[in-house]
């Protein structure tokens, strides 16, 4: 049995298709989960579940996937969603079916008369995963890979005639567990399918033929290096002739074939004008090889595509072909909600390529699994960069290096997705998978890198998506370099200080000798397009969304859905924005990987991408927007504030990170002071005979006094490098607001005290500024706000902060006039968002309508309030759950927004409708 184990193993890495006839066995399957009845059947390529077989989903459904915030399984607010007529779960897309377990799949062949005289090989492409295999009842054998295809070499047992093929598949990862969160196995993602998709078919191989093909290229020597493995499964040696062309290059050796495999090594000069593969001129070649016969007769054939590109690390900078490279890149993480297992169509991945590539991306991680061969095939043609992973996220009920299964199955994965996709020049790095946890999982995983700079140079190698940080790694994947990191909360750069964007992560990078891709970066979730529910018509279906759906109609906000969306949206792209310049800012970067641009559907909900899970845009910020600050060529102003006084002036220092094709000659530089009407109040210009490839090249400063501005303004910084532009939004305030109103008309007050009840009474007008932290918890003093939208999701950490999703409110409203706003939060709104408090009013005043809008948490849908209008009596009352009283002398913002609200309670549009008692208020306290 030991024996048979080896040699299929051999067998599921071939990797030339040299069949000469194949039978397709796509179609019609019978199926059973028990051998002793067979009275179902199904269609492969497909699932289990997409055929909608299995169990209705319920309490007992043995999901595969940690489930972090339980409160599904006892709330009553998921009450109506735990009965079986309306069974719905928050923490993952959800499947119709689901099943999990052992499947058995049978199906009749004929084997034609002339295969006699052919090796017969059965080729699962892609399996989920774990399989077994008997013809006529006699075991055949198992496959054990979950991201390379399945095959089996069945000559003893098809010959020609009438067979009965039995296959077993089992998901129930008792076999291996890669870790149950694991995007190749999950249920977050594309789910725990059990099936076989892909290529499904019998192919009839020639006796002699060329069994497997590494190409090695070798752009300093310009040539190729050749390892050829070739098989004999004739009982005799057989002299032999191999003929290579590539690129009109040809190469003939003739050798002597023993029974079994042989190695056959060329090297082929491929001229002085070789063309390289990189992300800007994708070039690929074609390596054909003939094996013939002494009579000439070709007995077999196989070609490779391959291209002529060197990866190294050259003084802590990734290069390719001799030339600086960023990596920017988003995370794939097996979200396939029509099908719930990987799409095998080039269309699929053609549009995935094509939005990251409009979003200025060249590099996609694929997290804990491996995609398949047209994956590659497709990021090859269009010069894309991949990090693949040999399946696995050991962490949560797993470890690595501990001596379980996992260890050999991680060695052997690796080894089988070299075999099958290592000519790829996509395939750049490789690593064990992602966030490894073991006592012993660091010497383990150094080891693995060891083995793999030894044995294969054609890409770089790292132990682990996250950690260990090995000296012997390539590159390092660490999750330190970013605005917001895991536990941060409000503690982060964009939570805890002032807006700026003259920070770089140098001090931490520095201390390493290997180049720094920093590790999913972003996470800012938005909120949910209920618009997104009708697309589900595939396996998944999007009932998350109907639960987050149905609470926000229950509590009466359904009709601002959209605006949610939107506005929570533009604060997501906010983030983005700045964790992507701060990594082109950094000096000796070697780039990121966004989670994500594209929503993760699992994990509690993270809809942290601009794209919805279909690829789609939501509406809120284009490709175009989104390349001004995401791209090759990206202009960079390090800005020490964004929030000014006329009294100052604007300065920055102004770089550029040009990661193109080339140097750039004699380009236009410049900048543009704008006010929000599109009036240029400020420009220059600044010289460069060129400008090389590589990220801190500096362009000139700006110093432009501010004193001009005499109202307050928002102004937009726009600098350009020939067509790139990328902008920033200014605040400019007076350096001392100018009353509009008379100050003893109106109480500014922290406290409904006797004083401002009297003031009420008596038909005045009254500005009540809760301070920060005095709120009670039940009325929203639990809610922890800091600018950011919230981080990943609240369900899947936890509650960690901030808990909310940004300001909504309507720009026009006369409350606003002095203080220049959209109708989102962009970074004026720090200021109030760090020293607010936000009210929950359906507790204060059921359907009170804030001027200002909190966006709360999609979970609980509560109705907060920022800045509210109540008529108390007969007195005029402004409730403003952002503080007004500490540290007001360094907080311009503050200050102005307090002046535009004293300056329309002052006016005659101040008419507030919503009623509320003075004894109501005193609940807040």
């Amino acid at each position: 049995m030991k024996n048979l184990f080896v040699l299929l193993s051999c067998i599921c890495c071939f990797s030339c298709k040299p069949s000469i006839q194949q039978i397709d066995l796509s179609g019609t399957w019978e199926f059973t989960t028990d051998t002793s009845q067979w009275n179902q059947s199904l269609i492969l390529p497909g699932s289990v579940t997409s055929n909608r077989l299995g169990e209705d989903i319920s309490m007992s459904t043995p999901w595969t996937g940690t489930i972090v915030d339980s409160s599904f399984f006892f709330a009553d607010k998921y009450a109506e969603y735990r009965t079986a007529e309306n069974f719905k779960v928050p923490f993952w897309l959800q499947p119709e079916k689901y099943f999990r377990g052992e499947a058995w799949y049978k199906k009749t062949v004929e084997i034609p008369q002339n295969w006699d005289k052919y090796d017969v090989m059965l080729t699962l492409e892609r399996c989920h995963w774990d399989t077994e295999l008997w013809i006529d009842g006699s075991y055949a054998g198992s496959g054990h890979s979950l991201g390379t295809p399945h095959r089996y070499l069945l000559t003893q047992w098809l010959t020609p005639g009438k067979h009965e093929l039995l296959l077993k598949v089992d998901n129930s990862l008792k076999t291996v567990n890669p870790g149950i969160n694991s995007h190749s196995v999950t249920d977050h993602t594309q789910g725990n399918w059990n099936g076989v998709i892909g290529k499904i078919a019998l192919e009839a191989l020639p006796q002699i033929r060329i069994n497997h093909l590494d190409i090695f290229p070798d752009i300093d020597h310009k040539k190729v290096k050749v390892e050829l493995e070739a098989l004999n499964s004739t009982s005799t040696a057989q002299e032999v002739t191999f003929k290579m062309e590539v690129g009109g290059r040809a190469f003939e050796k003739s050798q002597t074939l023993p029974t079994g495999t042989s190695p056959v090594y060329a090297e082929i000069e491929m001229g002085d004008s070789i063309l390289l593969w990189d992300e800007f001129h994708p070039h690929l070649y074609q390596l054909n090889v003939h094996l013939s016969g002494t009579d000439g007769k070709e007995l077999s054939h196989c070609s490779e595509q391959f291209g002529m590109r060197k990866l190294e690390v050259v003084q802590n900078h990734i290069l390719i072909n001799g030339r600086k490279v960023f990596f920017r890149g988003m995370l794939d993480c097996a979200a396939f909600p029509l099908t719930g297992y990987p799409s095998m169509d080039k269309e699929y991945w053609v549009k995935m390529f094509t939005n990251c590539r409009n979003h200025g991306l060249n590099h996609v991680r694929f997290h804990s699994w491996c995609p398949p061969e047209i994956a590659f095939q497709v990021a090859d043609e269009m010069g894309f960069y991949l990090q693949i992973e040999c399946s696995s996220w050991a962490n949560q009920g797993i470890t690595i290096g501990d001596g379980t299964s996992l260890d050999q199955f991680i060695r052997d994965e690796s080894e089988r997705m070299v075999r099958e996709y290592g000519n790829h020049p996509s395939f750049c790095m490789m690593l064990y998978g992602n966030e490894p946890s073991g006592e012993k999982s660091t010497p383990y995983l150094a080891d693995f890198v060891t083995h793999w700079k030894e044995k294969d140079t054609r890409r770089l190698y790292s132990t682990a998506a996250g950690w260990p940080n090995l000296p012997i790694n390539d590159f390092l994947n660490d999750p330190t370099p970013r605005i917001q990191g895991w536990g941060q909360g409000l503690t982060s750069i964009i939570n805890a200080e002032a807006p700026r964007t003259n920070y770089d992560w140098s001090n931490y990078v520095q201390q390493f000798n290997q180049p720094v891709i920093s590790h999913e970066i972003g996470q800012w979730c938005v909120y949910p397009d209920f618009k997104e529910i009708s697309k589900y018509t595939g396996l998944m279906k999007a009932h998350n969304f109907e639960i987050f759906r149905d609470d926000l109609k229950k509590n009466g906000m359904i009709h601002l859905a959209d605006s949610f969306l939107l506005a929570s949206g533009k604060l997501q792209a906010l983030c983005y924005k700045a964790d992507i310049e701060a990594a082109l800012r950094t000096p000796d970067f070697g780039g990121f990987q966004l989670l994500g641009l594209y929503d993760f559907p699992g994990q509690g909900t993270a809809l942290v991408g601009v794209l919805n899970v279909f690829g789609e845009e939501k509406g809120y910020i284009s490709p175009e927007e989104y390349r001004q600050f995401c791209n090759t060529t990206v202009p960079l102003a390090r800005l020490p504030k964004l929030i000014y006084t006329n009294n100052e002036s604007l300065t920055a220092s102004v770089e550029v990170a040009h990661f193109g094709d080339k140097q750039l000659s004699n380009p236009k530089l410049g900048w543009i002071l704008s006010t929000d009407d599109g009036k240029t109040i400020g420009k220059g210009q600044w010289n460069a005979n060129q400008i090389s490839i590589g990220n801190n090249i500096s362009l000139g400063n700006i110093n432009f006094p501010l004193s001009g501005i005499t109202e307050p303004k928002q102004l937009s910084l726009k600098v350009y490098v020939n067509d790139f532009e990328n902008e920033w939004h200014i605040w400019v305030y007076p350096s001392t607001p100018r009353n509009q109103y008379a100050d003893n008309d109106i109480l500014v007050t922290n406290s409904l005290d006797n004083k401002a009840k009297e003031v009420l009474e008596k038909g005045g007008k009254v500005l009540l500024s809760l301070p920060k932290g005095k709120l009670r918890a039940d009325m929203g003093g639990d809610i922890q706000i800091g600018f950011s939208s919230i981080f990943w999701n609240t369900a899947w950490t936890l509650g960690q902060a901030p808990h909310t999703l940004g300001i909504l409110c309507n720009p026009h409203h006369p409350a606003l006039s002095q203080f220049p706003t959209n109708y989102y939060s962009d970074y004026q709104w720090w200021d109030a968002m760090s020293y607010s408090n936000a009210i929950e009013m359906d507790k204060l005043a059921k359907g009170a309508q804030p001027i200002v809008r909190v966006i709360d948490d999609w979970f609980t849908n509560r109705s907060l309030g920022l800045i509210t209008e109540f008529k108390v009596g007969k007195g005029k009352l402004v409730l403003s759950g952002i503080d007004f009283w500490q540290k007001m002398d360094e907080r311009p913002a503050a200050r102005q927004l307090l002046n535009s609200l004293k300056a329309y309670m002052s006016s005659e549009q101040f008419h507030p409708v919503q009623e509320i008692k003075s004894e109501d208020l005193q609940q807040l306290y």
